[in-house]
């Protein structure tokens, strides 16, 4: 297996502990390097097989089509992030500490998790109505996790925001990219990049230092 295997299942945590059968958690495995490699629609159910060393008839006793598998990667994706992200966000401190604290989180996940993270923020339109409604609902609360810090920065005066709703697409889209250009390879750590993109943020929102 390529690198993507030692990303989403190396570590200190598990993540995707909570698949299971065995078989199940492989497939599901190989189906995120596939989807990050070459995209989703141009990845087939054969090639998510081979990869996982299983037959195309194999991955049917478990995922009953490839847009089970994404929406089952899309899931546990978005709400690994948004837990990351609203244990910051809920965490004590001033806005300016809750906000950085939010972001390096944030960020660190997307970029310790690129490849999960590419095809959980990149591939939502492949979904089926039904599957897309239940995603996008929990990209809402993510953006209201942030929103709401900003909220509380203005009021306190720490913050020096003119629009929240469109700062808060900025600092999210921002965050989020990281998975689209992260390279384990690279010569930056997920928490040095997460470091670097909380200062940009704050300097974003006029903090006052």
């Amino acid at each position: 297996m390529g690198m993507g295997t030692a990303e989403e299942t190396g570590g200190d945590e598990q993540p995707w502990g909570e698949v299971s059968p065995d078989a199940a958690r492989r497939l599901l495995v190989a189906a995120v390097e596939a989807f990050a490699e070459r995209g989703y629609h141009a990845t087939t159910t054969r090639d998510i097989a081979g990869r996982a060393g299983m037959s195309p008839a194999a991955l049917y006793i478990h995922y009953k089509t490839k847009e089970e598998l994404l929406h089952r990667i899309s899931r546990i994706g978005h709400d690994r992030a948004l837990t990351v992200l609203r244990t910051a966000a809920d965490g004590t401190g001033s806005a300016t500490e809750r906000l950085a604290a939010a972001v390096r989180s944030f960020v660190g996940w997307h970029a310790a998790h690129h490849m999960t993270a590419r095809v959980v923020q990149y591939e939502l339109d492949a979904l089926g109505d039904e599957h897309r409604t239940e995603i996008v609902a929990l990209r809402r609360k993510s953006d209201a996790a942030v929103r709401d810090i900003i909220n509380d920065g203005v009021r306190a005066g720490e913050f020096d925001v003119p629009d929240v709703p469109g700062t808060t697409l900025a600092v999210l889209s921002l965050c989020i990219d990281v998975a689209r250009w992260f390279n384990a390879a690279g010569h930056r750590t997920p928490d040095e990049v997460g470091a670097l993109y909380a200062d940009l943020v704050l300097r974003m929102v006029g903090a006052q230092k």
